[in-house]
């Protein structure tokens, strides 16, 4: 079994496999304009994160019903499992499927059937976060938030996603206020491929209390030193990284030097089904190119839990930090 972690950066619908994309489109009378499988496969093989994106949205058209959010978080609660994940703190856009006339309810019941028996079922415990999209207004975003004040209950946390050049986190400083004032958790990307001001920008403007990526730190030692000081969590991606040009090879990645550092990592999927790996082919993969032994894994699955919006539930978390403590590395 793989050493127990927490995944904090994994967007539900890139979790879409081709296969269950076609059985979505039987399912629902869907036309992907692909020949089969293997095909759309191949379509996986983007250049940047725009052309992902595009793809990404595209395929977003076979997830009409609760049935299938439901399929769609399920089948990657037993991936997760499979790899060693116990906690998964899991995105979703609702603005990408409103859009298309899927309402918020739709995406909110479906999701929770399986996250709310995935305990049960998988053995690992959910957090939902729903992200905006900052390439939408942050009028959007604001009317997003109003529409999801009935799922509260269930949605522990707002994220900022989607192209970050050009969209910087000031954008959406009324909607993160709002946010806070109904108690929700608050991280967003930045520093993937924006700039490390982006990222001071998230903690100062948005408060956030996680960075998702926040790779491009690097470039700025006044930040490492504020964000290890302060403890503030970077939810890295490496295989994303590569596939999306932030680092030109897994080689090349600075996580290594980040744990040098002090800063928290952490090592998660983001969107695995398009970016060849689940949370724990991302730790096989940083092993294996980085050369990282068995107490950098350890710290980076502590860091995780340590990571996790658990604070509602400290004896869980002190449950799995045992449980990496004692894990065996072969």
């Amino acid at each position: 079994m793989p050493v127990p972690k927490a995944e904090l950066h994994l967007h539900i619908e890139g979790t879409l496999e081709p296969e269950l994309a076609f059985a979505l489109a039987a399912r629902n009378g869907v036309d992907l304009p692909y020949a089969d499988t293997d095909a759309l496969r191949e379509a996986y093989r983007f250049q940047d994160l725009q052309s992902f994106l595009n793809l990404y949205y595209e395929l977003m058209a076979v997830l009409r019903t609760e049935r299938d959010f439901e399929d769609l978080a399920d089948a990657y609660l037993a991936r997760a499992a499979a790899q060693g994940v116990r906690h998964a703190e899991i995105f979703f856009d609702p603005q990408a499927h409103t859009a298309r006339g899927v309402g918020m309810n739709t995406v909110v019941d479906g999701l929770w059937r399986a996250l709310g028996r995935s305990e049960e079922t998988h053995g690992v415990s959910t957090r939902l976060i729903m992200c905006f999209l900052r390439d939408e207004s942050a009028e959007s975003a604001l009317a997003t938030l109003d529409a999801a004040e009935p799922h509260l209950d269930r949605i522990t946390g707002v994220g900022l996603d989607s192209a970050e050049v050009g969209h910087p986190p000031a954008k959406f400083r009324e909607v993160y206020e709002a946010a806070a004032a109904l108690g929700l958790r608050r991280v967003a990307h930045a520093g993937e491929e924006g700039p490390p001001e982006y990222i001071t920008e998230a903690l100062d403007v948005l408060g956030v209390e996680r960075v998702d990526h926040g790779l491009r730190c690097v470039e700025d030692p006044a930040l490492v030193a504020r964000l290890v000081r302060d403890r503030i969590p970077l939810t890295l991606c490496p295989l994303s990284n590569v596939r999306l040009r932030a680092v030109d090879t897994l080689a090349a990645h600075p996580l290594p030097a980040m744990l040098d550092a002090g800063l928290l990592c952490t090592v998660n999927s983001d969107d695995p089904a398009y970016f060849g790996g689940y949370a724990g082919d991302n730790f096989d993969a940083v092993r294996d190119t980085l050369g990282l032994g068995p107490e950098r894994l350890r710290e980076l699955a502590r860091n995780s839990f340590l990571a996790a919006f658990l604070d509602d539930d400290e004896e869980r978390r002190g449950r799995y930090l045992a449980e990496v403590e004692a894990y065996v590395f072969l």
